[in-house]
């Protein structure tokens, strides 16, 4: 069984900014370490022995992704999409290049703005879920919440299917709060957003599921500019695929879907409280990136790459120095950052 990955690697990270914008997301960023979580993600694919990476990102990303694969040694294929179109458009052109490679082979499928302790776990973890997937499943990686997220999907697992490995009885995209309540108490696993599976079997239940987003992603694949490692998928066919997640494209209709107990730390390093939550941490709590200086300063976060940063007795901050801007908010509602950056675009700022 071969096993090929596939690195998602589009978005924008606007619940980021300042440090994430257009020209330079998150997932090409060093937020909680030396490397960038799309870097990370190619390191943590050493131990599993598979082929070589396939990472799905847009042109304008195309330089960057070439220069950070490169800088850890990895010499990837790239799949470019003409437009953003969600994940499952993307994931259906990937499963279709690797299909015509390798007809059975196994994908695994991966964020690349994720950010995962404990790599043997992970690569436990995704053994598991290969062997599952060869077998026809469609594996998704279940998470133990830690609080009533409203921004994941819920999974409720069924019957045991091998070591790890479970149906899923449920799978709901994206409750609201109340049902999020009852759903950690119920015992239900977020959905982390990656995944392993059969191309040929992605690509069946897609046909069934959404047959003109398996079309047009396939005709992408078949229609498109190869120039060595990089495929320039059709932008007339890529644009004829609806712009659904795999989560409400597939995830919440087929009845294969298995998932795998995920025992590693993961974060999807969506808002500034994740980057603090995925950092070292001084004795008050503070987790600070670059030159502050803090008196009576606790569970905060404080990351500036250049200006002097100074703060007097705050709590529970983000305290973000980027290049041109400034910001300043309370970490429980860095949600709402999403929103400035959406009126600046709007601005054309």
């Amino acid at each position: 069984m071969a096993l090929h990955p596939v690195v998602l690697c589009g978005g924008s990270g606007t619940r980021l900014w300042p440090a994430s914008r257009p020209g330079r997301p998150k997932q090409f960023l060093p937020l909680t370490g030396p490397l960038s979580s799309f870097q990370e993600t190619l390191v943590r694919l050493r131990g599993l022995g598979a082929e070589t990476p396939v990472i799905v990102t847009g042109a304008a990303m195309t330089e960057q992704t070439w220069v950070q694969a490169r800088a850890v040694g990895i010499e990837p294929m790239v799949l470019i999409e003409p437009e953003p179109r969600n994940s499952g458009p993307a994931a259906a052109a990937a499963a279709a290049f690797i299909r015509d490679l390798d007809a059975e082979g196994v994908i695994l499928l991966l964020a690349a703005d994720h950010h995962v302790g404990e790599p043997g776990k992970f690569c436990k973890a995704a053994a598991l879920a290969a062997q599952a997937a060869a077998a026809g499943r469609i594996v998704t990686f279940g998470v133990k919440p830690d609080r009533p997220a409203t921004g994941y999907g819920y999974i409720q697992p069924g019957e045991r299917l091998g070591e790890g490995v479970f149906a899923v009885q449920a799978f709901v995209e994206k409750p609201d709060l109340e049902t999020a309540k009852r759903y950690v108490a119920e015992g239900r696993l977020w959905n982390s957003g990656n995944f392993a599976f059969r191309a040929d079997v992605l690509l069946d239940e897609m046909a069934a599921f959404e047959p003109q987003l398996a079309k047009a992603a396939e005709e992408a694949v078949r229609e498109a500019r190869r120039d060595g490692g990089t495929v320039c998928l059709d932008p007339a066919a890529f644009a004829r695929a609806p712009g659904k997640s795999i989560d409400y494209a597939v995830m919440e209709h087929t009845k294969r879907a298995a998932v795998v107990m995920a025992d590693f730390t993961w974060s999807d390093l969506g808002a500034w409280p994740a980057i603090r939550d995925a950092g070292t941490a001084d004795g008050e709590g503070n987790v600070v990136t670059g030159d502050a200086q803090l008196v009576d300063v606790k569970n905060s976060l404080i990351r500036t790459d250049g200006p002097l940063v100074a703060a007097i007795g705050v709590e529970g901050l983000a305290i973000i120095v980027d290049g041109d801007s400034i910001l300043v908010c309370p970490l429980d509602r860095a949600e709402e950052v999403k929103g400035i950056a959406e009126r600046l675009k709007a601005e054309g700022r």
